[in-house]
């Protein structure tokens, strides 16, 4: 599917204004809302049938089962069934700005974010596969809106959270946090698929990608080949963390890493000249990859993401 990069070369260079405009609408959509909250736990355990979707904040792929694709959006958990039937989970309309499955279990998902009637979320948990939600806690300086999360893959009870400046992280599945950063300003966060103490974040301030290896207290840069522009999504192969996928501004579009993000070999796709903001692995069949642009188009690779077919 390759296009002319005429195209795509424009969209370079907003790169870093795509990830301001989606933060501007999150704002503006919170400020115009009035107070109050609505009730989690009213959902009917039934999937009900969606024809769109927008403002994704989050996706991934079931972890027992390839052939689902949960999308966290701006009003509510949707899931896309082999890659055709997009189905609303619950009928809750929560604004999930947070979203991280378990590594292991399908049915615990973990969110932030904003009720649909205002406020914050906190950090919650399901039980159920998304079908409601109990709050576990407020997080610090809370009830927080957790923009990015992570879970590790390693140890499910290291969770990750950035709110208000500050990384927040928990050992407990977040019944209790601690700051431990105060200096980034990641688009985008993901823990290491085989080393609990190493997480990523993505950046606009011409870091490129930073990596920590003692769980987020201390960051550097992950490769000089993507310093110098915006980076808005990084993805880690599971089981193989040596495969990593980022959408960089240097590379002008999406690139792989075979040796663990060292250095970068630009993928021969470019998306409709659309910026990536989402990338989610499969853990069961790890060389499946769905990619999800600033369009809300969806991709997907089943060859680990050597080439892509846009399914949506």
């Amino acid at each position: 599917m390759a296009r002319s990069s005429k195209k795509f070369r424009g969209s370079k260079t907003f790169i870093g204004m795509v990830i301001a405009l989606v933060v501007i609408a999150s704002v503006t959509f919170l400020l115009t809302r009035p107070g109050g909250s609505d009730d989690n736990n009213s959902s009917s355990n039934e999937l009900i049938p969606e024809s769109t979707f927008s403002h994704s904040h989050g996706l991934a792929v079931d972890v027992q089962d390839a052939s689902k694709l949960y999308i966290a959006t701006h009003e509510g958990l949707l899931v896309l069934l082999n890659d055709a039937n997009l189905y609303r989970v619950g009928k809750s309309n929560d604004d999930y700005m947070g979203f991280s499955p378990h590594p292991t279990d399908a049915n615990i998902f973990y969110s932030s974010g904003h009720p649909s009637l205002g406020g914050n979320i906190g950090f919650q948990k399901s039980d159920d596969g998304g079908f409601t939600w109990n709050k576990v806690s407020d997080g610090i300086d809370g009830p927080v809106d957790f923009h990015v999360m992570a879970i590790s893959p390693v140890n499910p009870n290291l969770i990750y959270g950035w709110y208000q400046g500050s990384l927040q992280r928990s050992t407990d599945q977040g019944e209790s946090w601690e700051i431990v950063n105060s200096d980034l300003m990641p688009i985008y966060l993901v823990a290491d698929s085989e080393d609990e103490n190493v997480v990523y974040v993505a950046t606009t301030e011409g870091q490129g990608v930073l990596v920590s290896r003692d769980k987020g207290v201390t960051w550097a840069p992950l490769s000089p080949e993507l310093e110098g522009g915006a980076v808005s999504v990084i993805a880690v192969r599971p089981g193989d963390s040596k495969t990593q996928l980022a959408f960089s501004q240097t590379l002008d579009g999406l690139g792989k890493s075979t040796d663990s993000g060292k250095t970068w070999k630009k993928v021969n796709e470019e998306f409709n000249g659309e910026v990536l903001l989402q990338i989610a692995f499969s853990s069961l069949e790890p060389n499946i990859v769905y990619a999800l642009t600033h369009e809300n188009k969806l991709y997907k690779s089943t060859d680990a993401a050597d080439t892509w077919i846009q399914i949506r």
